[in-house]
């Protein structure tokens, strides 16, 4: 007998069981719709892709203003000066170099070119600098009475660096008198660096006068 009621037991389990997981299956086993796929969770979210950012477009450039006395074949160079370096403004940039024309010719003649660093290249430095020697430092009597004119005379947009060339005529007192000097000098920038600061980097004499060193180009 007892083997019998084990058996029923086995039986009775065994439906009791298969009840149970038919109710599961009728409870889980539905879907709504709204159900996720397995491992949604730890999926990477997709790049936000930003929209393409609009350089901002530079203010159209008014008509080239160009000093008097500028030769107009210079116009296109200048005005792709203008375009690669929006502070280029012509007058200004002349007056600027009247200003490191006199300082220049008067730091050389008094044999002290401290004050020029920044102003001129080391080659036009070091130059200025041998001159100096030769006369073994002493000073020139020479004194600048006026600049007479400073024209642009060559332009150029060498890579980013601006290359311009000033003609300058001036009057000047010397220990033999009154003359007049012609000069070519250049100057150097990087275009649009945010400092405003001319470089000298080269000087040519017209009329090839002692008071300063030949060609430095």
């Amino acid at each position: 007998m007892s083997d019998g009621n084990a058996w029923v037991e086995i039986v009775l389990l065994a439906m009791l069981a298969a009840f149970i997981g038919l109710r599961l299956v009728s409870v889980l086993g539905k879907r709504t719709g709204q159900e996720r796929p397995i491992g949604e969770s730890f999926r990477a979210p997709a790049e936000v892709t930003a929209p393409p950012r609009r350089e901002a477009e530079r203010p159209a450039r008014g008509e080239l203003i160009l000093p008097p006395g500028t030769d107009s074949s210079l116009r296109a160079a200048l005005e792709d000066i203008a375009d690669a370096d929006a502070g280029f403004v012509p007058d200004r940039f002349l007056d600027g170099a009247r200003s490191v024309y006199q300082m220049v010719l008067e730091a050389f003649w008094a044999g002290d070119l401290k004050g020029l660093t920044g102003l001129a290249s080391d080659e036009i430095l070091d130059n200025l600098g041998a001159a100096v020697t030769a006369r073994d430092g002493a000073a020139l009597p020479n004194s600048l009475i006026g600049i007479e004119s400073a024209t642009l005379h060559g332009a150029a947009l060498v890579g980013q660096m601006v290359e311009i060339t000033v003609r300058f005529v001036a009057r000047i007192n010397t220990a033999d008198g009154e003359t007049q000097t012609r000069d070519l000098w250049t100057f150097s920038r990087l275009a649009g660096n945010a400092d405003p600061a001319w470089v000298l980097i080269a000087t040519d004499n017209e009329d090839d006068s002692a008071d300063l060193p030949p060609d430095h180009g």
